[in-house]
């Protein structure tokens, strides 16, 4: 992928946004075009926003304070108070080619993402203009204090999650309830629900990623969860497996656990009729499941690679999920038949109360 191309290439702006989403994020290709149409246009815009804060938080050559830095201006370029072109010529200088080329290309062409932005309605540009702040202060404090001894305890990690992934749920609520004007009576419940469905795939991403985080220096796990099981998290290695390190592990599963249960109730509180929002949410739902299942049969594994789930899993959750998207029951059932065997309990995860962080 060619940057200076890139720029020269589409005739639209929605065009490049289209076009770069294929490229930043095979997930999200999948499963945003699920939404309606409008809700799918401001979903992708929203989530391009959200990667370019996570490319400052992951470029390795940056400086916390100067991630700080770009994280700030990069929230006020959102909010229409520093020009976007300006951020992306510092930023893009600043990425080292470690960065994929896809997301340079993307820090390349901010001004072309936030033209869209700015085109959105009131409440639209405040849901997303609030959680590029928020994700952004969130992100930098962590990079500022990150160490492979991991987080002090559950708390911080419910903090991590909600500063990368709650605020994202809460925004898309924002979103769905902008465009769904019957369900804004809803709207509390969901916006709490959003916050452990955020956390829910989240959980699932960290443990996925445990190794490449800490060949980055950076480890998520809570150390409490870990003392209690017996293990150090100083010592941790993936060139020697500890059954206290596994033990750990699959209690941070059952917890993971608890918040899906969460993110299938938020799901489920969208009617049938809503078919691409359901699908939207079911088939990030499915695959987070999937990947905690992996990783409980795989506690041992050495890479994030090993717990990959397959292109034919992906289908197959996509096919089972667009059967029975309708039918909450029949949801309900293979929510529980997937889920058999996992560590915890099969209840809701406790979710942290709004505004805490």
């Amino acid at each position: 992928m060619d940057e200076c191309l890139s720029q020269d290439c589409f005739a639209t702006d929605e065009a490049y946004q289209e076009y770069i989403l294929q490229g930043v994020s095979r997930t999200f290709a999948l499963t945003i075009p699920q939404l309606p149409s409008p809700l799918a246009h401001v979903v992708s815009n929203a989530y391009l926003l959200c990667r370019i804060a996570d490319t400052i938080e992951d470029e390795p050559t940056l400086e916390p304070d100067k991630k700080r830095e770009f994280a700030q201006e990069f929230a006020r370029v959102v909010a229409a108070q520093a020009p976007a072109s300006l951020f992306a010529a510092e930023l893009y200088c600043r990425l080292s080619p470690s960065t994929l080329a896809a997301e340079r290309d993307l820090v390349f062409n901010t001004a072309r993402v936030i033209r869209i932005t700015y085109g959105f309605n009131d409440t639209q540009r405040a849901a997303l203009e609030r959680c590029v702040r928020i994700m952004s202060a969130g992100m930098a404090e962590f990079q500022q204090h990150k160490t492979v001894a991991g987080l002090a305890d559950l708390r911080q990690l419910d903090r991590y999650c909600y500063y990368v992934a709650g605020v994202v749920g809460e925004m898309l609520t924002e979103l769905f309830c902008d465009y769904l004007e019957d369900m804004r009576v809803h709207r509390a419940q969901l916006c709490r629900l959003a916050v452990s469905f955020g956390q829910g795939l989240q959980m699932t991403n960290i443990l996925k990623d445990i190794w490449e985080d800490w060949r980055r220096g950076a480890c998520w796990l809570p150390r409490d969860i870990f003392q209690s099981a017996g293990f150090d998290l100083g010592d941790l290695s993936p060139n020697q497996y500890r059954q206290a390190f596994g033990a750990g592990l699959r209690e941070l599963i059952g917890i993971a656990r608890g918040h899906l249960v969460n993110a299938l109730t938020y799901t489920l509180l969208f009617p049938p009729t809503e078919k691409g929002i359901r699908r939207f949410c079911l088939w990030a739902l499915g695959m987070a499941i999937l990947t905690l299942r992996k990783i409980y049969q795989h506690l041992d594994f050495r890479s994030g690679q090993q717990v990959k789930i397959s292109r034919r899993a992906v289908k197959g959750t996509i096919l089972v999920t667009n059967l029975a998207v309708s039918n909450d029951f029949v949801l309900r059932r293979i929510f529980d038949l997937y889920t058999r065997g996992l560590p915890g309990p099969n209840s809701p995860a406790g979710i942290p109360a709004l505004g805490q962080y």
